[in-house]
């Protein structure tokens, strides 16, 4: 017989292609959602409500700050982000993904621009290319790569692992706000970058870790 924690988990190795692909098809019908609006020019009432308030707040907070923080999800901060990803947090405990999270990075850069021309929405300040947002895309993919690696692969206590994904989650959220807050996205540009880059994070979880490694370590037939 085999140890209860071997059982255990098998039993979540068989149940993680399950919800990986469930989530990922959520969150793509979400973003097809929101994609048809804006393909068809529907901008949504809460968009130019959040954009009326954020006028408003912006004459209360300095305006530095968001500047310098919009810049994480720009090519020099994702650069940033993927060298420190690799080189402290991924390649002594996770060799795959450090090896991976290149091409992954890559990846959201294209579906990005792919999905920008398809939609061809303008952004609040006319200029062009508004949906979805790139930066709230490659925040998604990267911070929540860490998130999964920490709540899946981590040894460390419950609290660091809660604290660290909350950090995680805290930076996207910051720098999603920043593009409406500089007048650079629709609320709903945030919405579909969010869905989309969470829908490509999950099927690419799912590729990498149940298709590659899954498949690695349980036998056939067992």
């Amino acid at each position: 017989m085999r140890p209860e924690g071997s059982r255990y988990r098998r039993l979540v190795r068989a149940r993680k292609p399950l919800w990986l692909l469930s989530g990922a098809l959520a969150s793509l019908a979400g973003y097809v959602a929101l994609a048809v609006l804006a393909a068809h020019q529907q901008f949504f009432a809460i968009d130019y409500g959040t954009r009326t308030w954020i006028r408003i707040l912006r004459e209360e907070m300095p305006y530095l700050p968001m500047t310098l923080v919009t810049e994480l999800g720009g090519p020099l901060g994702l650069m940033l982000l993927i060298a420190v990803g690799i080189a402290v947090l991924l390649w002594r405990r996770q060799r795959r993904w450090a090896i991976a999270l290149p091409a992954l990075m890559a990846g959201a850069g294209a579906l990005q621009a792919v999905a920008k021309w398809t939609i061809g929405r303008a952004r609040p300040d006319e200029s062009p290319w508004g949906f979805p947002s790139g930066h709230v895309l490659s925040l998604v993919v990267f911070f929540g790569l860490m998130v999964w690696l920490v709540a899946t692969a981590s040894r460390r206590r419950r609290r660091w692992r809660a604290l660290a994904s909350a950090l995680c989650l805290l930076t996207v959220a910051v720098v999603a706000f920043s593009r409406v807050y500089l007048d650079r996205h629709w609320l709903s540009d945030v919405a579909g970058g969010l869905t989309i880059g969470l829908a490509y994070l999950l099927l690419a979880i799912w590729l990498i870790e149940v298709v590659t490694v899954d498949r690695r370590i349980i036998p056939p037939g067992d």
